[in-house]
């Protein structure tokens, strides 16, 4: 018997995943308030079976943690004087316009005029407004994992995603003071990061928080680290996202791991729930890379620009697809691809990214990352 999906429509809200008109209908309406509140409906779960290490590989994560922590005050060198142009000129490269080059290249460009200064300009801002997206998605995983320790029903979990709290405060921290001390300060949260966050939250059911916020979240975020880890020059951003990226891998083996076993358990109707959610998230964080938000400070027609960046071709979006590298692995773990008749690997193939199925999946991986361990041996060497 076949699962019945629901239409794009129903999914993300348009029938053309690149419907400029309906990606620009979801805004920001909030961006001047401290503070947003999202209703979480979920129940707060005890539970009396206190065994530790019935689930060894949770329990090999939590021990691995508990080690691995570190400080963002003290372990991250805050006096090197940062100069931004060391951040910018790995992403430019030898070419001023660096990624935006397809852009300037297309007909009737609003870029086509600009020199040295204004690609700088708009490299600075493209670096702010990723960082502060970084910055934001760490505070949306400091408020799930706070909701997995209250609602997962596993000791070893709860165990776990207690030490994962601690990582995400340090991530939003450290992550703030850079923008605040040694860039020219943040952007406010993107509204397709915004809207997913929310979704995630407001979900009752344990299972998608960790879907939603430990696979694709995280899983974005991990890819990102990395890309921006390797051409980055400037050395303090270096040494912070090395040790981000030693949590972050973590924090996705975690979700893997869990996820397995309990998906193993669902139905094909359930399963289909999983998918969709996943394909919606994926969705939403490739809307964000649109930075409709650096478009508007700068005064540049985001409508222009954001139709021109649809119309480029997926081989030319490579930063873009590799933020996906860690992704699609790890849900083909979780045996999402495939399950109902691959109907989530037709929707990664709609939006150019399958080809990473086949890569290491991080429940393989993370030990590689353990920046912070490996420092503290080679000092102690």
């Amino acid at each position: 018997m076949s699962t019945d999906f629901r239409a794009n429509e129903e999914i993300v809200g348009r029938a053309d995943l690149n419907d400029l008109e309906a990606i620009l209908s979801v805004s920001n309406t909030d961006i001047h308030e401290t503070i947003h509140a999202v209703k979480d409906n979920a129940d707060a779960i005890f539970t009396w079976d206190y065994e530790k290490g019935a689930r060894p590989a949770l329990n090999k994560l939590y021990e691995k943690a508990k080690d691995a922590q570190w400080n963002g005050e003290t372990d991250l060198d805050w006096s090197i004087e940062v100069d931004p142009t060391k951040v910018l000129e790995g992403l430019q490269g030898s070419n001023a316009a660096g990624p935006f080059q397809a852009l300037a290249d297309m007909p009737d460009s609003p870029f086509a005029n600009f020199g040295d200064k204004e690609w700088e300009e708009l490299g600075m801002e493209s670096i702010n407004w990723r960082l502060s997206q970084f910055m934001h998605g760490e505070q949306g995983a400091l408020i799930c994992t706070a909701k997995i320790v209250e609602t997962v029903p596993w000791i070893d979990a709860k165990y776990y995603a207690s030490t994962q709290v601690m990582d995400e405060a340090r991530h939003v921290e450290v992550f703030a003071k850079y923008l605040d001390t040694k860039l020219t300060g943040n952007y406010p949260i993107n509204a397709h990061l915004k809207l997913l966050l929310d979704d995630i939250i407001e979900d009752s059911r344990w299972d998608m928080t960790y879907l939603g916020m430990q696979i694709m979240v995280e899983g974005l975020a991990l890819a990102a680290f990395g890309f921006m880890y390797q051409i980055t020059n400037e050395p303090l951003l270096k040494q912070l996202l090395r040790y981000v990226m030693s949590d972050e891998a973590r924090h996705v083996a975690f979700g893997v791991l869990s996820l397995k076993e309990y998906y193993a358990e669902l139905t094909d109707a359930e399963l289909a729930e999983r998918q969709e959610f996943a394909f919606e998230a994926a969705l939403r964080m490739r809307d964000r890379f649109l930075q409709q938000e650096v478009w508007d400070r700068m005064g540049i027609d985001k409508r222009k620009v954001m139709g021109m960046m649809l119309q480029i071709p997926d081989d030319q979006l490579i930063f873009q697809q590799m933020l996906f590298s860690k992704i699609v692995p790890n849900c083909k773990k979780l045996g999402l691809l495939d399950a109902n008749n691959q109907w989530l690997r037709r929707r990664f193939e709609e939006i150019g990214v399958i080809q990473f199925e086949d890569w290491v999946d991080t429940t393989e991986e993370f030990l590689t990352f353990d920046a912070v361990s490996q420092d503290r041996e080679a000092a102690g060497a």
